[in-house]
């Protein structure tokens, strides 16, 4: 693949209008740029008053970046078919994909502008009915029928083969499992936290879960998993939900997608704590949060247990006490994966704007420094939990229990390196 970038509006609808199949002959039609994203350029077609779709380009570099920083233009053919894919178990939870050009390496689907970004949604404090439902229904169906359980040996080693991400995976594991943990150049760090980070930087018995962790996401290839499933990658509205951008799609652990939601639905719970408003209707929003958290985990193992009781293809793996330890394990793996999302969005590269929002940098530190613990929490304790229900009332008593104003954090006092490494996260 080359650097086959549109020239201009015209050439972007012109390839709308002859691939879309959206648009009436002769139908005047107009083009914007969309998104924030760094990675590709995202471009909306629109007739004034009538039809619309997104055009994704990836081009052989870092669209923020350009050529210092190459990337394969494999990842939008990954997306592409990541989302055809996802569409065969829960079409109407993804966006429709129209045509897909690997000579211009783009992608013509269906425009969702109708919902909004849940992580502006969860920052405006957005009661959406269906959304942990129906992110608990995506991921059960997409992991359960991407994995051993359901496939066949042949067909789904051919698909681990055709799903390879290099270029993508490097980046989730340096920003993930390395940067946060260490001293690195690409940290963006609140100065008044910066005794936590070196606190983490410190934690030996926390590096190596997260080793465990990392260890887990490069080697086990348990299902097609979408792999940047965070609240920038979900649109929601009162009426329902859209799962995009799986550009980072490979096979990997399943409590990857699962603990990276369950992982921002609880920094959005941190940054409740200190985002503007009333007091009172933002610990009532918390509140829908955690209950968010218990009725996403519960819907997707409830739906992937009745997958496995039903389709499970392997006779040695179609055992009732091995389905419960399955799960078991991908609870365990799910927390895991959400303390490092917690810990990443809150001391690494790519900050959140469930904290950034928070314009005092004091009121800022007390969000984020409960997001680090809590996610050294889940990491750590991982496995002490047997159900969803014991880590949320982990989280309710511990927050209680230091939320008045003479034990709520305040940087001035945060605890020394040495302290925080001997004491219990939460």
């Amino acid at each position: 693949m080359t650097d086959c970038k549109f020239a201009g509006d015209a050439e972007v609808i012109d390839f709308a209008r002859r691939h879309s199949g959206q648009f009436e002959a002769g139908a005047t039609l107009n083009v914007e740029e969309i998104g924030d994203g760094n990675i590709n350029f995202v471009f909306r077609v629109f007739e004034p008053g009538g039809a619309s779709v997104i055009i994704k380009q990836a081009l052989p570099y870092v669209r923020i970046i350009g050529e210092g920083w190459p990337l394969s233009q494999d990842r939008i053919r990954i997306e592409a078919e990541a989302l055809m894919l996802e569409a065969d178990y829960c079409p109407d939870l993804v966006p429709k994909v129209y045509h897909f050009d690997a000579d211009r390496s783009a992608i013509v689907m269906e425009d969702i502008g109708a919902y909004e970004n849940l992580r502006h949604a969860l920052v405006a404090r957005a009661r959406l009915p269906h959304l942990a439902d129906q992110l608990g229904r995506f991921c059960a169906d997409t992991l359960f029928h991407t994995s051993d359980l359901y496939l066949d040996a042949h067909r789904k080693k051919e698909m681990v083969a055709r799903f390879i991400n290099p270029d993508l995976c490097k980046i989730t594991e340096d920003l993930f499992f390395w940067d946060p943990y260490c001293d690195h150049e690409r940290n963006n760090i609140n100065p008044l936290i910066h005794s936590e980070a070196e606190a983490l930087w410190s934690d030996e018995p926390l590096k190596l879960e997260v080793a465990r962790l990392k260890h887990r996401f490069l080697c086990a290839a348990e299902a097609l998993v979408h792999g940047d499933l965070h609240s920038g990658s979900v649109f929601a509205n009162a009426e329902g939900t859209r799962v995009i951008d799986p550009e980072f799609a490979y096979f990997g652990p399943i409590g990857f997608d699962v603990g990276s939601l369950i992982g921002n639905l609880l920094l959005n719970y941190a940054g409740q704590s200190q985002l503007p408003g009333d007091d009172a209707e933002r610990q009532a929003y918390r509140e829908w949060l955690l209950q968010a958290v218990a009725t996403f985990w519960n819907t997707f193992s409830g739906r992937f247990l009745g997958h496995m009781e039903a389709h499970t293809a392997d006779p040695s793996l179609d055992l009732p006490a091995y389905r419960e330890a399955l799960l078991a394990d991908l609870l365990a793996d799910s927390l895991g994966y959400a303390g490092t999302e917690l810990i990443r969005r809150t001391i690494g590269l790519a900050h959140v704007l469930d904290l950034e929002a928070i314009e005092d940098a004091q009121q800022r530190a007390q969000a984020e420094t409960l997001a680090l613990r809590l996610g050294r929490t889940l990491i750590l304790e991982r496995r002490a939990f047997d159900s969803i229900e014991a880590v949320l009332e982990r989280i309710r008593e511990w927050v209680t229990r230091n939320a008045s104003p003479v034990t709520r954090f305040r940087c001035a006092s945060l605890r020394s390196a040495a302290s925080y490494v001997s004491s219990p996260a939460l």
